[in-house]
């Protein structure tokens, strides 16, 4: 086994963060995890300082994107408990992406251990209660075998780094503007949309930096068969308030959403019907709430959807407010994150 302890990473002293202020980036911290997937088994879990990895130069995740990753968060409570918010539906997510590209799927007890290891290590990175950022929990799986032909890789690094973040839109829960453009597709029919990997983020970089450009905040991208349906949201799921019902698109293209799930828990709590199903572009002209829903943003409301290509314009936020639908789903979901509300599903894992 190679040695994955390189070169220490510079401390980072907490009590120089603006934990209010933070962006959505990278920021050094004390520890991350790893774990390596050979001869046909898991071996142990290292604790590493290193910001590195030693990897040889025809590793299959270089040349044949075998790569899937996770996205969650730890949150410091009002009791001043540190609560991970759904760590076993990560873990069932990787598993399937990793199936899904015909990687080694890290085992679900294995995962839920390196996450609370990960989260203990670099407690004093998990920003206090009251601030507004948590931590983000970034798990990745690498194919490490030496090879040049496409096949599988036999060698796998599964590891987790943590690092403290502040919201992912820098305007926060306010409605923002989005636009659709037909130019462009997240994902292939049929291909890696269901899945977490690399590849998709990398497929809709030039739309989003386009979108950007014209001063949106993300794509709303068609289904990539028929472009008549909603499917994702830039890096995320949508969902929209129609006459008081919670509507979500449903293919076979979009990332399954933890964040969306549990919205869509919350609201039949509420009393709210929920539907997944196929949503027509020109039914935009008929709701009364939207937003991106996904763990960097939990809810990020929409203001206007610009669909560029036919030059019409859907104005979802007249008041310039975040619908009532959308705020009270943010706020229980946070409340739930943050243990101001009871967590009558067992959501959060409590980190001892």
């Amino acid at each position: 086994m190679r040695n994955y302890y390189l070169t220490a990473t510079t401390t980072t002293m907490t009590k120089e963060l603006d934990w209010s202020n933070l962006a959505f980036g990278y920021i050094p911290t004390d520890y991350n995890v790893r774990c390596r997937f050979a001869d046909g088994k898991w071996g142990p879990i290292e604790v590493s300082q290193s910001e590195y990895i030693d990897m040889h130069i025809a590793a299959t995740c270089l040349h044949y994107g075998q790569e899937v990753f996770e996205g969650l968060k730890a949150f410091r409570g009002a009791d001043g408990k540190i609560r991970v918010f759904r760590l076993e539906e990560n873990a069932r997510r990787i598993r399937q992406s990793a199936i899904g590209i015909k990687m080694e799927p890290v085992p679900e007890e294995i995962f839920a251990e390196m996450v609370k290891k990960v989260v203990k290590l670099n407690e004093r990175f998990v920003p206090p209660y009251g601030s507004g950022a948590s931590l983000y929990i970034r798990p990745i799986e690498i194919g490490m075998s030496a090879q040049i032909g496409v096949h599988p890789s036999s060698e796998y690094l599964f590891m987790i780094l943590v690092t403290p973040v502040g919201p992912y839109f820098k305007e926060g829960f306010r409605p923002t503007n989005i636009c659709i453009m037909r130019e462009f597709d997240r994902v292939a029919p049929k291909g890696t949309g269901r899945w977490k990997v690399g590849g998709n983020y990398a497929a809709s970089m030039e739309a989003g930096e386009k979108a950007h450009e014209l001063g949106y905040s993300a794509v709303l991208y068609l289904d990539p068969k028929e472009k008549k349906y909603i499917d994702e949201c830039g890096p995320a799921n949508f969902f929209a308030v129609k006459d008081g019902v919670y509507i979500t698109p449903a293919s076979e293209s979009i990332l399954p959403s933890v964040t969306n799930n549990s919205l869509m828990t919350l609201a039949e709590d509420m009393g709210i019907k929920v539907e997944r199903r196929h949503i027509p572009v020109e039914e935009l002209a008929e709701i009364q709430e939207a937003a991106a829903c996904g763990t960097a943003a939990v809810a990020s409301p929409v203001a206007e959807i610009h669909d560029l290509d036919l030059d019409v314009k859907y104005i979802v936020a007249k008041d310039g407010e975040p619908g009532p639908v959308t705020t009270s789903l943010y706020n229980r979901l946070r409340a739930i994150q943050l243990g101001e509300e009871p967590d009558t599903h067992g959501w959060n894992t409590i980190i001892d």
